[in-house]
């Protein structure tokens, strides 16, 4: 039997509640972290074969287009938040081979994996720790780049985050987010078809957890769009805020510095 299918709120604006929604889910806040980190440790295992299939390998060059718009330098201090298998941090490692690069992640399945990849890779330049993106443990003013992709909508307090983010970056230090947005809407009748109907269902058939991906759908729809997010983005006291969409709008890509 299909399981029934979660009736979508009402149209809400996105401010910290958010921090009481588990994708459509009302959910007690202090109960969020808990709840995404089970996620994450569901999925750990099968992550990088269910992006491969459920953005058709196109996740690859999103993030490949992420590290080269960060275009890493010499020996820059280097955060990837969120980034537990290390995608991201082994792509700026082969743009600055001599940064200094540190994965942070709250799930320790993800570091797991990502450690793992590390050694396949032969890298062992690279250091993985964990925390949580709202308290990271890092120094203030320590850190040359920030960055986090595909996790900050899965923060639950995301102006938190942001507020960590100016606090470990030094002044001038330059931020990035790469993260699922709202898409153009000539695409969201298709977008929404392959969300709700054909990725939890990849999820059951390969990870053997359709919930899992029902919430990862859910989530995106729940996070900030683009202009509203450039502006927590400054309340957080991040400066020369700007962002770029990618393929319609599905990401994009946000950047900013600290003054």
């Amino acid at each position: 039997m299909t399981p029934a299918r979660r009736k979508k709120p009402a149209p809400r604006s996105h401010t910290p509640k958010e921090a009481g929604w588990f994708g459509y889910q009302p959910i007690d806040p202090a109960e969020k972290t808990a709840r995404v980190g089970q996620v994450f440790a569901s999925v750990a295992p099968s992550y990088d074969l269910m992006n491969d299939l459920m953005s058709l390998g196109i996740h690859r060059l999103w993030k490949r287009r992420f590290a080269a718009m960060v275009s890493p330098k010499g020996k820059e201090v280097i955060l990837d938040v969120a980034g537990g298998t290390g995608d991201i941090s082994f792509l700026l490692r082969s743009l600055a081979p001599q940064a200094d690069i540190t994965v942070c992640d709250i799930n320790p399945e993800m570091l797991k994996v990502g450690r793992s990849r590390a050694l396949d890779r032969g890298i062992t330049d690279v250091e993985f720790i964990e925390g949580n993106a709202e308290k990271l443990p890092i120094k203030s003013n320590s850190v040359d780049v920030y960055t986090i992709a595909f996790g900050l909508r899965n923060v639950t307090n995301i102006d938190a985050a942001l507020r960590e983010a100016k606090r470990v970056l030094k002044p001038g230090g330059r931020f990035f987010c790469l993260e699922f947005s709202k898409v153009a809407p000539a695409l969201k009748p298709f977008y929404d078809m392959y969300s709700f109907g054909l990725l939890p269902r990849l999820g059951r058939y390969v990870a053997n957890d359709e919930e899992s991906y029902r919430y990862l759908a859910e989530s995106i729809r729940q996070f900030p769009p683009q202009a509203e997010l450039a502006t927590r983005m400054e309340k957080a006291g991040l400066r020369d805020v700007a962002y770029t969409n990618m393929s319609g709008g599905i990401v994009a890509l946000h950047r900013g510095r600290k003054a």
